[in-house]
């Protein structure tokens, strides 16, 4: 059954069969070629490969996936996987869908037939006139076989008592026997070589032979020994042969003098595919996009027989067929005009021309057409991390992506774990608070090599931010805690924490090797860690010195501290001081401190370096009996920062800030805190969005770290075992 196209103008085929596939990369863009249809003509140069004429339309539709079967005078013939057989015309793409695989397009110089097997006939039909020509075929003994078609021509066979005659039929003729054949030749077949010859393929006492048979007389010219018959023109033949050492040799007909190709010696996957265009010889490895493995012989190479020259003219090709008017036309692509139809043919002074005639709108070289990249801020305390993702147009090879911490050039190369994938994903998590994600701008790329080789490695390259809320106890600006320790030398360590969410050895650790941040530090008889007070997004450090001056040291972000600001004096009357917490609800870090006689004093914070507090303001008395105060943050859900404070008998009480700068009636949390030197205001040590407590024991036994609830009258988890080796080697080191 025959059922039409739908016939549309050029221009809109050429519209339907350009559409750049979308890309989704935010800010970027990948770096392969653009696919999209070549100017006028689709002609191609490069080399000694020339445009030639430029063709007056753009080029038509191809179904993708279908095997170019044919070539002929005004159109041609596809072959979908379903066996759906196509014919299409180079004019405008329309033409008539065949429900059958057994259909063949035959060309003399100016006219196409379609040739089509079934039932107990073989039609030809003459495209031009509409003409019909019917052969009789059968299985029976003496009946007549298909045998082949070329030109204008049916061939069949049948088996007589001398042997097999193959048999040539046209329309409104009589049948004529093809002579010069060997009379014990079998399984003959015919099929085109030229416009005036086809070739005849045969076996022979067990052997095979071929020769070319006259379409005007009938008369088969048996082949030469030696001289094979891969691709036919007029003038030559041309074969491939070889395992390990390839050659490719074409024949002169007329003379009967063998060339050879230069061939490379690379490890070939498959044969090789091989055509004629009038001096050039073209040959490649059939159907490479389809390889996993990269391979030199994926091109296709035209190398013109009379000059030498040699030059790529596709990057692949599925299948080669001729044409009637010596070109070659080949199903494949080349990177920067894409898949389809190209016509390949000898210019006539010493180039070769390749146009493509029928595009599928696909790309030759790898592209994407969807990816999830982050946004332009991506914030850590929502997520813990990304999830980079490619749907790319073919498989790619050992995806990688790189992704580039801008201010301390920290590089994390990531895989997807398999060797080869169309659909990339690269998990970029921070899941244990990890330290190597800082906050700051980043920088990424993507690259994957295409299995086959085919073409160039498709890459994208993206930027993004990572930004989280300000921690109190976080110097290095990665999202998790740090704390810093004094050695008895006056030495200055900080040691980054991670929080491990899982397995027997849940909970924090340190995440590697302190680091030395200077001396001198001993001159200093309080520290504390004071949250943002300065206006950075990093923590900063307040620092009394015998004398009663305040100092600040404010976080760079980087692990360490700028030069030391003086921000007060007679700060030498307080006993206990802490900071880091918004106690007023204004954003900013505010400071607390107890004096000798037991009065509690709010400094609130302004965030300036210079000046960091207002002057100070009385907030409560009988603070005496307690001997730590530490501002833990907002762990209890109410409207601003709370207050943790431990009594001389070792009960720790909670004071649950109003939000004003003063606390609530305080709370009774438990006893037995005096295990602990003093608490540690964590910042959200495990990720989960609240403030945590940490404790460092007194004597050998484990840290703790609290994790707060957001309840009120329990405000702490069961304390945790924190792995804190290095911190707590000397337990007369000062730890804040």
């Amino acid at each position: 059954m025959s059922v039409p196209l739908a016939r549309s103008t050029r221009r809109r085929l050429a519209c339907a069969v350009t559409t750049v596939l979308a890309v989704t990369l935010g800010a970027t863009a990948l770096t392969a070629p653009a696919h999209a249809s070549p100017a006028a003509g689709g002609s191609l140069t490069a080399g000694p490969v020339t445009a030639g004429a430029a063709a007056n339309a753009d080029p038509v539709g191809y179904p993708a996936g279908s095997k170019l079967t044919g070539a002929g005078v005004t159109g041609f013939l596809t072959t979908s996987n379903d066996g759906v057989s196509t014919f299409r015309r180079y004019s405008d793409g329309s033409g008539t869908a065949y429900d059958s695989p057994a259909v063949y397009l035959r060309s003399t110089p100016t006219t196409d037939f379609l040739v089509f097997r079934s039932g107990g006939k073989i039609t030809q039909r003459n495209l031009a006139t509409n003409g019909i020509l019917e052969v009789p075929v059968g299985t029976l003994q003496g009946d007549a076989k298909w045998a082949g078609a070329a030109g204008d021509a049916v061939f069949t066979t049948v088996e007589t008592e001398a042997g097999t005659e193959l048999r040539k039929h046209v329309d409104e003729a009589p049948a004529v026997t093809v002579t010069g054949l060997p009379a014990d030749a079998t399984l003959i077949m015919v099929t085109p070589a030229t416009p005036a010859h086809a070739k005849v393929s045969f076996t022979r006492g067990g052997l095979g032979g071929w020769g070319l048979l006259d379409l005007a007389t009938g008369a088969v010219t048996l082949g030469a020994p030696g001289i094979h018959a891969t691709a036919v023109s007029a003038t030559r033949t041309a074969w491939f042969e070889g395992v390990g050492t390839l050659r490719v040799r074409v024949a002169d007909r007329a003379t009967g003098e063998v060339r050879e190709a230069p061939v490379s010696q690379a490890q070939a996957l498959g044969k090789l595919q091989v055509g004629l265009a009038g001096d050039w010889v073209l040959y490649g490895q059939k159907g490479g996009m389809g390889f996993t493995q990269p391979s030199v012989h994926h091109a296709v190479t035209a190398h013109n027989v009379v000059t030498g020259a040699t030059v790529k003219v596709l990057d692949h090709a599925y299948e080669f067929t001729s044409a009637p008017d010596g070109s070659l036309y080949a199903r494949g692509g080349l990177v920067g005009e894409g898949e389809g139809v190209y016509r390949i043919a000898d210019a006539g002074d010493g180039t070769v021309k390749a146009e493509l005639i029928a595009a599928t709108g696909e790309p030759t070289e790898v592209v994407a057409t969807a990816s999830t990249v982050p946004p332009a801020v991506l914030d850590l305390d929502r997520t813990d991390g990304f999830v980079f993702r490619w749907t790319l147009s073919r498989e790619v090879g050992n995806p990688k992506l790189t992704v580039r911490h801008v201010r301390t050039g920290k590089i994390t190369d990531l895989t997807t774990g398999s060797w080869s994938t169309s659909t990339p994903g690269f998990a970029w998590v921070d899941s244990n608070r990890d330290a190597d994600v800082p906050n700051g701008d980043y920088t990424w790329e993507f690259t994957g090599e295409p299995v086959n080789g085919i073409g160039p490695a498709v890459t994208a390259k993206g930027a993004f931010e990572v930004v989280r809320k300000v921690q109190p106890h976080d110097y290095d600006d990665n999202g998790s805690p740090d704390l810093l320790s004094r050695d008895s030398a006056g030495r200055l360590w900080r040691t980054d924490l991670f929080y491990r969410p899982i397995d027997e050895r849940r909970g924090i650790h340190e995440a590697g090797a302190r680091t030395y941040l200077g001396s001198g530090w001993g001159a200093y008889d309080r520290l504390e860690a004071a949250g943002d007070l300065g206006g950075t997004p990093v923590g900063d450090l307040l620092a009394r010195d015998g004398s009663g001056v305040l100092w600040l040291y404010q976080g760079k972000g980087t692990g360490n501290f700028a030069g030391r600001v003086q921000v007060g004096g007679g700060w030498q009357v307080y006993d206990k001081i802490t900071a880091g917490s918004d106690l007023t609800g204004d954003g900013r870090a505010d400071a607390l401190a107890t004096d000798r006689s037991g009065a509690l004093w709010l400094y609130t914070g302004t965030g300036s370096a210079t000046k960091p507090f207002l002057t100070r303001k009385k907030i409560g008395t009988g603070w005496g009996v307690h001997n730590d105060i530490t501002a833990v943050g907002n762990i209890a859900g109410a409207a601003a920062g709370d207050l943790v404070a431990r009594d001389k008998d070792g009960v720790l009480w909670l004071y649950l800030g109003k939000g004003d700068g003063t606390f609530a009636p305080r709370t009774r949390i438990g006893g037995g805190w005096q295990a602990f030197r003093p608490l540690i205001a964590a910042g959200d040590a495990n990720g989960d969005g609240r403030p945590d407590l940490m404790g460092l024991p007194v004597s050998w036994e484990p840290s703790r770290l609290y994790r707060s609830t957001g309840d009120w009258k329990a405000p702490f988890r069961t304390g945790e075992t924190m792995f804190l080796e290095q911190v707590t080697m000397n337990a007369s080191d000062l730890v804040f």
